[in-house]
């Protein structure tokens, strides 16, 4: 028996998601946290137990934990201030010990490890540590990068013909958000308590070469990639202006995918689910008008 099952982050894509999965696979009981939960209220009327929880607030994370047996722990989107999110994971964690749970679940990423220049793998691997470091027992649930994103990624590419990474063309295993909370609630309702990490991967890993080509083919309108030095790329998104984090964290998915960082692919959605994850071309192909097709 896997107890009763909590979800912070629920009013957020990955957490909703994560939470229809649940009801669909009548686990639980479920407790939803989220900081607004006015966003998810209409999840009280399907048997869900939702609860405030800011992790800018650790006063309230005891409460909003009490009672749950397993969680799962989305990580946060505070970025935009080096150790920030960090900081919020450490206190969950804390908290979740307090509050009396006996295994987490957390989502993190692929081969993560410290980096000051890039806050999304150093944040992971010190939440990582902390987890492991605790009295619980836990699950990494590593997400690829999310399919979902290339329309954003590709918007521009779509209109100049030309998709600039530093990946070196290496291959990069995306995987759909909505197969990683099928993934998720998998591992949360399994009742496991052993130690585990899972990479969550989709079915291969195609270079930018071939989701460029994949991406031509399905939406009708032509882009090709073509590969710089990070340090030109890292220019051209400071140029733009963004943020000095969310530079940071985009220069560090590319070296990574150059090392080969993310072209593992394994079975693990499936072995969780029963159901095979979505390729690139079935996502573009179900989202034509994300991205634009002619």
């Amino acid at each position: 028996m896997s107890g009763r099952l909590l979800v912070t982050g629920a009013a957020g894509h990955l957490g909703r998601r994560v939470i229809e999965h649940l009801i669909e696979r009548k686990a639980g009981p479920i407790i939803a946290t989220t900081r607004d939960t006015s966003k998810i209220a209409d999840l009280a009327t399907r048997g869900v137990e939702v609860r405030m929880a800011d992790f800018d607030k650790p006063e309230t994370l005891v409460t909003a934990f009490a009672g749950a047996d397993r969680m799962l722990m989305i990580s946060t989107d505070a970025i935009s201030a080096p150790g920030r999110r960090l900081a919020q994971h450490k206190t969950a964690v804390a908290a979740a010990e307090r509050a009396g749970v006996k295994h987490i679940v957390y989502t993190s990423f692929p081969a993560p490890r410290p980096n000051s220049d890039s806050v999304i793998e150093d944040d992971h691997f010190w939440t990582e540590q902390a987890i492991a470091a605790s009295s619980l027992s836990w699950t990494f649930m590593r997400h690829g990068l999310y399919t979902d994103g290339l329309a954003r990624f590709l918007q521009r590419a779509l209109q100049t013909g030309t998709w600039a990474t530093a990946t070196q063309n290496r291959p990069r295993h995306y995987v759909t958000r909505d197969d990683c909370a099928r993934a998720d609630a998998a591992a949360l309702a399994s009742g496991d308590t052993s130690k585990r990490i899972y990479e969550i991967t989709g079915p291969a890993a195609p270079t930018p070469a071939e989701v460029a080509a994949i991406v031509s083919d399905v939406i009708g309108r032509q882009v090709a990639h073509v590969n710089v030095p990070a340090d030109v790329l890292r220019s051209g998104m400071e140029g733009a202006g963004l943020p000095p984090t969310v530079v940071g964290a985009m220069i560090g998915f590319d070296i990574a995918t150059a090392l080969g960082f993310h072209a593992i692919v394994t079975p693990a959605v499936e072995e969780l689910t029963g159901r095979a994850p979505a390729s690139v071309r079935d996502f573009v192909t179900a989202n034509k008008a994300a991205f634009g097709a002619a």
